[in-house]
Formats: structure tokens, C-alpha cells, sequence
């Protein structure tokens, strides 16, 4: 089995990427004590790489991160990178979401994107992404998920169900971070890297 650091503390992702990981690599958060770095790149990779980049120096061990957000087609992409700071540097899942809904229409092509990043304390780093496409629901609904899963209907689905109504399974099954994981698996049982 394979083990790596994750290199967060967001509960949301530990349980998520931990889920969707499987029994086939131990996922553990950040030790307490560790600063986990100001994310200041301009895309995805680079903020993943940063986290990843940190964890793995400080521990010495091999370390995964990642880095997420929502893009609205309407806004040129927008959240985008900012997406956890929309609405504020300390803005809450809540405000982040209203801020959206007062600029994008129901029915805004939407997409999710993950990238997550693997470096190793050797300096070896290898990136996976994935995204998920979808629009804006009418209403949020649903209270699975976090983030912006109330508001964003996945194209993969066609029952009218959002994020933050699907089962985890039914989530992991088309969500940005579960394409992501399922890259990072898919190379890892390859035998590309020996994780730890």
C-alpha cells in the first residue's frame, strides 16, 4: 500500500481524496504544527505544487495536493484560482456561493477543475487533472458536498440532480477531484513512483 501526505487540513478534502483513494493508498492530513504555505500562483498546478512542494520539504516524505476551483464561462473563467476567496480572503462556503449566484444566470455554463500534484522529497513532481462539466441550478439545493456543489449541475448527470444532492459515490463517479484521483491511482499502480 501506498502512503502519502496530504498537504491539507481541510477536512472536506482529508475525507474526500482519503474516500477516493481508496484502500489502495493511505492518505494522512498535515501534522498539526506544520503552516501550510499562502497559496499565491496564478493557476491550479502552481498552487498544488506549492502546497505539495512544502509539505514535502518539512516531512521529507512524499506529498500530494491539490488545488480546485469553479470557473463560470459567463465571468472568462472566473472564480476560477480565487474560487475559496470569492467573496473575501475569509469568506465562507455561503458567501462565496451568493457572490456567484448574483452573477451568473441559472443555466451558466459552469466547470469544475482539480489538479493535484505529487512531489516527492527527492524533487520529483508529476501533476493530474481533471474537470467536470456543468450550469448553474435555478436554486441551490442539496446538502452533500460543500464549496459550490448546491449550485452546480454535472453534465454527466442528466436527472436534474446537483453536486450537493448525489451520493458520494454518485459524486466521486464524475466530480474534477475524483478524475484527478483516479489519474494519480492509475499511475501510481503503474508502478511510476515508490510513494512514502
Amino acid at each position: 500500500m501506498h502512503s502519502l501526505l496530504l498537504a491539507t487540513r481541510n477536512d472536506h478534502k482529508v475525507r474526500e481524496l482519503a474516500r477516493l483513494l481508496g484502500e489502495r493508498v493511505a492518505v494522512e492530513p498535515l501534522p498539526e504544527g506544520l503552516e501550510s504555505p499562502e497559496e499565491t500562483g496564478e493557476t491550479y498546478a502552481e498552487n498544488a505544487l506549492i502546497k505539495a512542494r512544502a509539505a514535502a520539504a518539512a516531512t521529507g516524505r512524499t506529498a500530494i495536493a491539490d488545488d480546485s476551483g469553479i470557473e463560470a464561462a459567463a465571468l472568462g473563467g472566473r472564480p476560477g484560482v480565487r474560487s475559496a476567496r470569492y467573496a473575501g480572503a475569509d469568506a465562507t462556503d455561503a458567501e462565496n456561493l451568493a457572490k456567484l449566484r448574483t452573477e451568473v444566470p441559472p443555466g451558466t455554463a459552469l466547470r469544475y477543475v482539480c489538479v493535484v500534484a505529487h512531489v516527492t522529497p527527492a524533487g520529483e513532481e508529476t501533476l493530474f487533472e481533471g474537470v467536470c462539466a456543468g450550469r448553474m441550478a435555478a436554486e441551490p439545493r442539496g446538502e452533500r458536498g460543500f464549496g459550490y456543489d448546491p449550485i452546480f449541475l454535472p453534465d454527466e448527470r442528466d436527472d436534474g440532480r446537483t453536486m450537493g444532492e448525489l451520493s458520494d459515490a454518485e459524486k466521486d463517479a464524475v466530480s474534477h477531484r475524483g478524475a484527478a484521483a483516479r489519474e494519480l491511482l492509475a499511475w501510481l499502480e503503474a508502478g511510476a513512483v515508490s510513494a512514502g
